[in-house]
This record gives C-alpha cells, sequence and structure tokens, in this order.
C-alpha cells in the first residue's frame, strides 16, 4: 500500500492523476488475516444485495473477463455452477474477495458507462443510483474534478492494456470507522468539538484494470482506515493540514468538512 505520505506531496490541494504499476493480483489477493472485511462484505450482501450489487447485461461479458482472469492469477478459485445467473455469482464472488469493484466499458461515444460491480464499501455513494451513467455525470457531484481530470481519465482508459494494474488513491476525513458509508445509513459527518482521536483519514486505494477483449475496465476499491491522533504525529500530519488549508471551500463543503476544517487544521 502507499506510504501515507506520499498521498500529500509538497504542494497546495489539487486534483492529479498520480498512477503506480502492480500486478492486478497484488490489489486482489487477500490481506485481512483477521476475516473482519469478509464477514463484514458477506453480511451486507446478504442484507441488501441490491444496494450493494447490480449487472446490467451490458456488464455481463466484463463481469466473465474480470471473473476469468482472478481465477487465472490464483486469487479465487473457481467454484459454482456455470449455469449460475451472472448477477448470483457475482454476488457471490463480491463476498468472497476483500476489495469492491465496479465494470465499466465505452459506450457507442466512447464514454465510459458503469454496468455493474459490488460495492459493499461505499464513500458516500450509492451504486444502484450510478448504474448505466458516464464517469463525466458520476464524477460531477466533486467540485473541480472533472475539469482538472475528466480529459486525462478518459485518455488513459482508452489507451490502458490488460495484464497490469494502475494504482491511484484519494482520501477524505470520516468521523468513524465504518467502512460502509452507504448514504443510506446516514452516518453523521465530523462535528464540533473535534477531537483527532474521534476522526479517521479514509483512504480509497484504486485500481484501474483493463479486461482483454471487451476493451471494459474493472475498477477495484480498498479502504483503510488511520486514525487521525496516530497520523499526526507522522509526516502526514502535515501533509493533511496543507491540504485542508488550500482546499477549495466547494470541496470541502462536497467532503463535509466545513464546519470542523479550521478546528481540525488548528490541532494538526
Amino acid at each position: 500500500m502507499t506510504d501515507l505520505a506520499e498521498l500529500f506531496p509538497d504542494g497546495d490541494h489539487r486534483f492529479h492523476l498520480t498512477l503506480r504499476r502492480v500486478e492486478p493480483r497484488e490489489f486482489f489477493a487477500p490481506r485481512d488475516a483477521t476475516g473482519r472485511v469478509l464477514a463484514e462484505r458477506a453480511r451486507w450482501l446478504a442484507a441488501e444485495p441490491d444496494r450493494y450489487s447490480a449487472l446490467r447485461p451490458e456488464g455481463e461479458p466484463l463481469w466473465r473477463e474480470f471473473r476469468a482472469l482472478i481465477e487465472r492469477d490464483g486469487v479465487l478459485r473457481h467454484s459454482g455452477d456455470e449455469r449460475e445467473p451472472p448477477l448470483v455469482a457475482m454476488r457471490r464472488m463480491g463476498g468472497v474477495m476483500e476489495p469492491d469493484f465496479v465494470l465499466l466499458s465505452p459506450d457507442a461515444d466512447g464514454r465510459f458507462r458503469l454496468w455493474g460491480g459490488v460495492l459493499c464499501f461505499p464513500t458516500g455513494w450509492a451504486l444502484e443510483e450510478k448504474m448505466g451513467e458516464t464517469l463525466d455525470f458520476i464524477h460531477g457531484v466533486v467540485p473541480g474534478l472533472n475539469p482538472a481530470l475528466g480529459a486525462p481519465i478518459h485518455q488513459f482508459l482508452s489507451k490502458l492494456k490488460p495484464g497490469v494494474a494502475f494504482l491511484r488513491d484519494n482520501w477524505g476525513l470520516a468521523a468513524t470507522d465504518e467502512l460502509n458509508l452507504h448514504p443510506s445509513r446516514a452516518i453523521p459527518p465530523p462535528a464540533l468539538p473535534v477531537a483527532l482521536d474521534r476522526l479517521w483519514l479514509r483512504v480509497e486505494h484504486q485500481a484501474l484494470v483493463a479486461l482483454p477483449e471487451s476493451g471494459g475496465v474493472v475498477f477495484g476499491i480498498r479502504i483503510a482506515l488511520h486514525r487521525l491522533d496516530a497520523v499526526a504525529a507522522t509526516p502526514a500530519g502535515r501533509g493533511v493540514r496543507r491540504a485542508l488549508e488550500t482546499m477549495p471551500v466547494e470541496l470541502a463543503a462536497y467532503k463535509r468538512l466545513e464546519t470542523v476544517r479550521a478546528q481540525v487544521i488548528s490541532l494538526l
């Protein structure tokens, strides 16, 4: 995983498409020796499968390619009946694999659209609301993201070659160590008064993997949580402070940090 200090390069806050190259198996292979992640994934998928997983017909070829890829890489063994409906099979796999994943492919106009996935640990967004939408639409809620990175992201995805994963990271602050921040759960954002031992740096470790036949892309997501008082004692703490100091007001509001930003900065 990324060193936390690398998330906060010298300079003011900005969107950047910094990518690192690894083998796909390095991202998707099991890491959690406690079993907590898989237990929680299975719980959410059993309780509300339609909320945490979905698959359109356009996504079925992508799903089959992704399943073949992770089975070939030894991340998971083949199991189940080939006659099993694709959505059922995808849900089953999503409950025994640690990362979330969503499946995208270009439409007739070359715009990447979301066709399916298993998303048990979303950071404030709902898979069911984004199905069939373009990346520009999905990213449109994030102030400044499309103008800064919309074109580079599309260009990168269009040229992505199979056989390798490209990693990037995204971060925010949360007032809980819950993994599942689906909006339906209405988990409150950070609030005053601030205490660093009750805030977490929430990092999305993201992987982009091209599929070999369809032209589709798998977008994998792993969540890591770091209590902010521990982060404050490292070089990453200075990076968080500077990023908060220079983050545009609109973006701080989107990240639900506007009421606590000044006090978090003073404590860091």
